[in-house]
């Protein structure tokens, strides 16, 4: 299905600036669809049709009850006397509530039709574009009974909503860093305020959410704004609570807010009310969201354990591998010592890991810088006879820490490996003989189809004839192989390149293990 924007962009000619309107208020009207108990339907004109015919390019339905439409109304281009209510909307620019319900199979539905307009930040106070769209009301009359209070409150502060979608200034424009998804809803708690700031209703929700905070007295009749500054735990808190909610009333849309009194949490979102531009009072929609940051809490307190032991892991394997550095000096032995060394650098590559996991937030690793770290060192502890360039092609990205630990492990003897097989030292008693091109190996990597491909290749001798990577009796050989296909689950080949030179292919799955 296409998106709102691709639909609009094909069959409409409307503006980036109405499209961006456009989808400011389906990331909003999820509260006039509770508030209203309908379905909302946002229908655009579509161009070079005459008679006009409108598409939807939206649809939300109600949380609060039974939705008028079970099958998905967006890509639906209609005409003729079934969008007359769309018409008028339209072409009078005014709320369409006349008319007798309709039947959608065996569901009846009331039909209402809201103009949208964008208000354009470049006119004067009273300058608004013209209609752009309009949205379809649609309300389920199948379980129609006496509405409460709650539903009194809740279609008539709808009503004044739908209004300022009409005037242009519903939906508020979007706060930096706001997400649509963490606003609290209609269900979770709403209170309506008056012009002069006294709650006129507040849902059960609503004044739950407020005896958590410490208030036990019913919320109708109280000054919010004054309220919850005087419950804040945080002084600067309740003022900026009390300030926000002072906003809303102005005709502004302050940002959301938290506070918190008595161990509870509450995020708050204040909006205007002001149909025909006339300030009218304020809606507060209230969440208690105290479970959810004391989760939060736990969390955080959890990743900070976490790295703190990569931190520690670090440290004692640095210490490892002092101690074993400081044993291969003692050492007379040559093939003691350079078995010493080879641990020294394996065990200082997983070092390099938990550093990494110690200055992360999760347990993944950016794992470029790693790699380099790796082949810096390879070059400078290898022994040969002139330098060797060694360098990186594509990225690895970022990997979880439990493939992390083990492909490094993995790289380091493969790079060695490249290095010092690839472009030995000669013997004493042989001539140092300089290669024709530089010597360099390179690593190169990408991902395809959730798997990780990684070569590593030089331009050194190659390998020997009649090699045979399962048969080798070396540790490092040996290491590469247990890894890869146990812990990484992946497989390596080792072969000859065409142009000289040894090449080692590695591939790595990246799914769930």
């Amino acid at each position: 299905m296409s998106t709102l924007r691709d639909l609009v962009e094909e069959h409409t000619n409307l503006g980036s600036a109405d499209i961006d309107h456009l989808h400011r208020l389906a990331g909003d009207w999820q509260l006039l669809s509770d508030l209203s108990f309908a379905d909302l339907l946002l229908w655009v004109p579509v161009k070079g049709e005459k008679p006009r015919e409108f598409l939807c390019v939206a649809q939300v339905r109600p949380t609060t009850a039974p939705t008028a439409y079970q099958d998905d109304q967006v890509g639906k281009i209609v005409g003729g006397p079934e969008v007359a209510h769309l018409e008028i909307a339209f072409n009078q620019e005014r709320i369409w509530r006349e008319g007798d319900p309709v039947w959608y199979g065996d569901t009846p539905a009331r039909h209402e039709a809201i103009p949208v307009r964008r208000r354009d930040e470049n006119d004067h106070e009273e300058g608004y574009s013209e209609v752009i769209a309009v949205i379809g009301r649609d309300t389920n009359l199948s379980t129609a009974r006496t509405p409460s209070q709650l539903e009194l409150n809740y279609l008539t502060t709808a009503d004044d909503l739908a209004q300022m979608v009409a005037d242009g200034t519903f939906p508020p424009a979007r706060q930096p860093g706001e997400m649509t998804t963490s606003a609290p809803r209609v269900g979770d708690g709403l209170i309506r305020l008056d012009a002069s700031g006294k709650v006129t209703y507040a849902s059960p929700n609503a004044q739950s959410a407020y005896r958590r905070l410490g208030f036990n007295a019913h919320l109708v009749g109280e000054e919010l704004a004054t309220l919850s500054s005087r419950l804040a735990a945080d002084p600067l808190e309740g003022n900026d609570a009390a300030e926000r909610i002072l906003a809303a009333l102005r005709g502004e849309s302050p940002p959301r807010m938290e506070y918190e009194a008595r161990g509870a949490t509450v995020l708050t979102r204040s909006l205007p009310l002001m149909p025909a531009g006339v300030p009218i009072g304020a809606l507060v929609l209230v969440r208690d969201v105290t479970e959810v940051r004391r989760r939060d809490r736990a969390l955080m307190t959890k990743d900070a354990t976490i790295r703190e032991i990569h931190h520690r892991v670090k440290n004692n394997l640095q210490t490892v591998a002092a101690l074993l550095r400081l044993q291969a000096r003692r050492v007379d032995a040559p093939e003691a010592r350079m078995a010493l060394e080879e641990s020294v650098r394996r065990v200082a590559s997983i070092a390099l890991v938990h550093e990494t996991l110690s200055m992360s937030s999760d347990e993944a690793v950016e794992f470029d810088g790693i790699v380099d770290r790796v082949a810096t060192a390879a070059t400078e502890v290898a022994s040969t006879s002139f330098p060797v360039r060694m360098h990186r092609e594509g990225t690895f990205g970022i990997l979880p820490a439990e493939i992390a630990t083990s492909l490094v492990m993995v790289l380091n003897e493969l790079l060695i490996n490249a290095v010092e097989h690839g472009f030995p030292a000669p013997e004493d008693d042989e001539p140092i003989v300089e290669p024709e091109q530089p010597a360099e190996v390179v690593v190169s990597a990408h991902r395809f189809r959730k798997q990780l491909h990684v070569t590593v290749a030089d331009n050194g001798r190659g390998l020997p004839e009649g090699f045979r990577a399962d048969a080798g009796g070396r540790l490092g050989l040996q290491i590469i192989r247990a890894l890869t296909t146990g812990e990484l689950r992946g497989s390596i080949e080792l072969r000859n390149r065409s142009g000289g030179g040894t090449e080692a292919v590695l591939v790595v799955p990246l799914g769930k293990r």
